[in-house]
């Protein structure tokens, strides 16, 4: 009987302690990844992350809290891994990894019940479960990005705080490299020209160049031909420019993967890319001039780069759209194709008139976030006044930083260079506070990827 006890209660008891073991472990897998996405606030701390851990843990309070698993104990430890491909220092808490560790004891119910014989049998059993998780930086889905700068007159001037200390164009497009480097040019196990993408890119300015021009942006020195602003469609199908005609464009390159010198992720970015040489990356080359002329009006440039995304993401299966806007946000350009003044007495935004160009522009990006696109703005020296032709329609009288607030999709798209010399103070994101120009571009990315699970030895 002893003999029958022990074998029917070690198979039971173990059994449930087994079952106990997994609901330990996929507990400890969701606190650590519930961490790993807290990781990647610009606002995380050493303790916001233990707190997420603990909100999804199995301890008392915890959302996996299970009675097969009583009086849980809980560790957390942030960690800096070499194995991981995020820099610790563009992290607000100097850690790109985490490890959490659950411990819990569950009792026994036939194994016990030896004692009645004499045996010395366990009361309960030690269960043990650690999970280690990188932050978002492991690739997600494939992207189509459309990215697009301001490069009116007033982005040549300099920005004398200490994050830049140069021209604002150039603080600008140090950040597009940044994303560049953060990106993953190629599908599968293929790095090579010729890979099948993944992220792919496009860059679009405003105002309007000389499509032929284009690449001047490019060569050194360059010298694009401005145009006054036209006024695409909105939501009309896209039409692929032709950089060989002398038609007005928002768009720079075309969508293109070949940003990577290796066509890996994190390498230098290629000399031989159009994308990555407007943004800089050629030694000598300043990249995106700033001829300015025909002042500031994005809306046309919003509805350009949408309708491109929208084209981009049916020839690209199962990927998704963003679209990064930067700009001051102050709108004000008379030099705007067939544009003219609302009729009098009309108080509605009006797509390409003369009136409220800040408001234009909006709507033009509720439009894309509308249609699936995951819109993000970043303010560069915006200013708590301005807009100066919104003097009528719902918003009369907007600020330029109320406007790229409202370009983003959501609160926590929106970002703002605070310290930029410009306007400086003026302009705040409460989700992203106090995040230079890279940091900024270092965390859209990771909006763009997910946790993943590693090795509980990685290095």
């Amino acid at each position: 009987m002893v003999v029958m006890i022990g074998m029917g209660g070690l198979s039971t008891d173990l059994g449930h302690a087994y079952i106990c073991y997994r609901e330990l472990q996929a507990s400890t897998d969701a606190a650590a990844l519930a961490g790993a996405y807290e990781m990647a606030s610009s606002t995380a701390t050493t303790s916001s992350v233990q707190t997420a851990v603990s909100n999804f843990s199995s301890t008392t309070g915890g959302a996996n809290a299970n009675p097969n698993l009583p009086s849980t104990q809980l560790t957390t430890t942030l960690k800096c891994l070499t194995s991981v491909p995020i820099p610790c220092t563009a992290t607000s808490t100097a850690n790109n990894a985490l490890q959490v560790t659950q411990t819990v004891k569950v009792p026994t119910y036939f194994i016990r019940a030896l004692s009645i014989f004499g045996v010395k049998a366990a009361q309960n059993m030690t269960l043990k479960a650690t999970s280690t998780v990188a932050m978002r930086g492991a690739s997600n889905a494939p992207y189509n990005i459309a990215i697009v700068i301001d490069t009116t007159a007033s982005m040549g001037q300099s920005d004398t705080d200490a994050s830049c200390n140069n021209k604002r164009i150039t603080c600008a497009l140090q950040g597009v490299r940044t994303l560049l480097q953060s990106l993953t040019p190629c599908a599968g196990s293929t790095k090579a020209q010729g890979c099948p993408a993944f992220d792919q890119v496009s860059l679009f300015t405003y105002p309007n160049i000389e499509a032929d021009t284009a690449k001047q942006n490019g060569t050194c020195p360059g010298s694009p031909k401005v145009m006054s602003y036209s006024v695409p469609g909105a939501g009309a199908t896209w039409v692929a420019t032709d950089f060989s005609s002398k038609n007005p464009t928002y768009q720079l390159t075309p969508y293109t993967n070949d940003y990577s010198s290796t066509w890996s992720y994190g390498s230098a970015l290629s000399t031989s890319s159009q994308v990555a040489v407007d943004s800089g990356a050629k030694s000598g080359c300043s990249g995106l001039q700033t001829p300015g002329g025909v002042q500031t009006y994005f809306a046309g440039a919003i509805y350009a780069a949408q309708s491109s995304l929208i084209a981009a993401q049916a020839s690209h299966s199962g990927s998704v759209n963003a679209m990064i806007i930067l700009s001051d946000g102050d709108a004000n350009s008379s030099s705007i194709n067939g544009a003219s003044h609302n009729p009098k007495g009309n108080n509605n935004v009006i797509y390409g008139s003369l009136d409220n160009l800040c408001q234009q522009a909006i709507a033009a990006a509720q439009a894309a976030t509308a249609a699936g696109t995951q819109v993000y703005s970043i303010a560069y020296g915006a200013a708590s006044s301005g807009c100066s032709t919104d003097v009528s329609g719902p918003q009369k009288g907007i600020s330029p930083c109320s406007t790229m607030r409202q370009l983003a999709s959501s609160a926590g798209n929106f970002y703002s260079d605070a310290t930029a010399s410009a306007n400086k103070g003026q302009c705040t994101s409460t989700s992203n506070p106090n995040l230079t120009l890279n940091n900024i571009f270092h965390q859209i990315t990771y909006n763009f990827t997910v946790p993943r699970l590693l090795p509980n030895n990685a290095q």
